[in-house]
């Protein structure tokens, strides 16, 4: 009786048999050319489980795929990055990246699995859209955002795609992949979305580790909360004052520059476990841009929070904002200024800096909201530049 081969000596027993078998040469189809062909099947299955081939090693495997197309070392020289590389690799000094990996597979079809072998692990095929050589790379390690590598940048651009992926991994499941980032968003036709997705990257990465003491509660954040925010504009200190404000109710604040080519003002996001962030860059240190960015990524909290839907919004005021933006503009403006004190500006052909200042001081809030507004309306940015509160906003954050 033929069975499955579980143990050694099963094994052994089914080789004598076949040897008798093949002895005899049946014809295909006889009982005996059966009994064959199914007890070769049987053992090849043994043989599979039992004594499964090693992959070589990938160095050998390599070296193999050289000789068999006649290849110099100079002619992998592209896939490695340099001819030192190359070397320090085929010494053993260096490890097979998974950008070296990927070159050698395509340039050379030598399967990932031999490639793979000395890392003990698979190829990461999740984040497949992604392009890693468009990432600012060189920006990202001059700022120190590859936090657990200590090398230089010539031995971080070896590992770029590790890193880039350590990266993303701690927030990867609380943010969208760059070709997605285009709803949701006031930017630039030209704005170079890998820069805004790592930028994105690194201010959830920042809030996430942010321990919060109270828990958000959206029916909290309302205009008469907004307008709270904005008399605090009226104290020496009070961008940070109105930071500590967000954080007791439940709003992580995060201070981070833009990238090269975003041209960010500021951003509100949402964390996983459901605390709005609001991002600001502060590209124009003024206080008259600090208080209008955060009051209008506050505005979308008001407006458009919602915790069953996702919540992102990116904002460049330099362009031209759509229905939801401009709600959210309006709120700002409003809360800012109030309108039946922003009429007398709007009616005004002429406005003095007293003007400005007394009804600032009516209002309770710092001058600059008022000439940063007049400025903006206007489109003149060549008046009022003494009541805007230049260079008063990031050496409080930067402390």
């Amino acid at each position: 009786m033929i069975k499955v081969i579980k143990t050694e000596k099963e094994y052994k027993d089914a080789l004598l048999q076949i040897e008798t078998l093949i002895d005899k040469d049946p014809k295909s189809g006889t009982p005996e050319g059966d009994q064959l062909e199914l007890l070769s099947f049987l053992i090849s299955k043994y043989e599979e489980e039992k004594f499964e081939l090693d992959l070589p090693d990938p160095i050998e495997a390599i070296k193999f795929r050289m000789e068999q197309q006649g290849l110099t070392r100079k002619d992998l020289v592209p896939s490695f990055g340099s001819a030192s590389k190359l070397s320090e690799v085929f010494s053993g000094k260096r490890s097979l990246s998974l950008k070296m990996i990927r070159s050698l597979n395509k340039n050379f079809n030598i399967p990932f699995e031999i490639l793979l072998k000395d890392s003990n692990d698979l190829l990461p095929e999740d984040l497949i859209s992604m392009d890693w050589t468009k990432f600012p790379f060189n920006e990202m390690y001059k700022r120190d955002w590859f936090n657990n590598f200590s090398g230089t940048l010539y031995d971080a651009k070896d590992k770029s795609e590790e890193l880039l992926r350590d990266f993303i991994e701690p927030v990867k499941d609380n943010i969208e992949q760059p070709v997605l980032l285009r709803t949701n968003t006031r930017l630039s036709s030209n704005v170079n979305e890998y820069s805004l997705f790592a930028w994105i990257v690194q201010v959830l990465r920042i809030a996430q580790k942010f321990h919060f003491s109270s828990k958000f509660d959206s029916t909290d954040i309302n205009r008469e909360f907004l307008v709270d925010i904005i008399k605090l504009s009226y104290l020496d200190e009070g961008p940070k004052l109105a930071v500590e404000y967000l954080i007791k109710k439940g709003i992580c604040f995060v201070y981070l520059r833009h990238l090269p080519q975003t041209h960010l003002d500021g951003a509100s996001l949402r964390l996983k476990n459901g605390h709005p962030v609001i991002a600001l860059t502060l590209r124009h240190d003024r206080l008259d841009n600090f208080w209008f960015t955060l009051c209008h990524e506050l505005a979308h909290i008001i407006l458009h929070f919602d915790e069953k839907k996702d919540f992102y919004f990116i904002d460049d005021f330099d362009v031209e904002g759509n229905k939801v933006e401009k709600e959210a503009d309006k709120m700002a403006q409003n809360a800012l200024i109030p309108n039946e004190y922003w009429k007398f500006f709007r009616r005004a052909t002429k406005i003095s800096k007293r003007e400005i200042l007394n009804i600032s001081q009516k209002l309770r809030i710092h001058h600059s909201l008022i000439a940063g507004r007049i400025r903006r309306e206007k489109n003149n940015y060549k008046v009022f530049s003494n009541l805007v509160g230049s260079g008063q906003v990031r050496k409080l954050f930067c402390q």
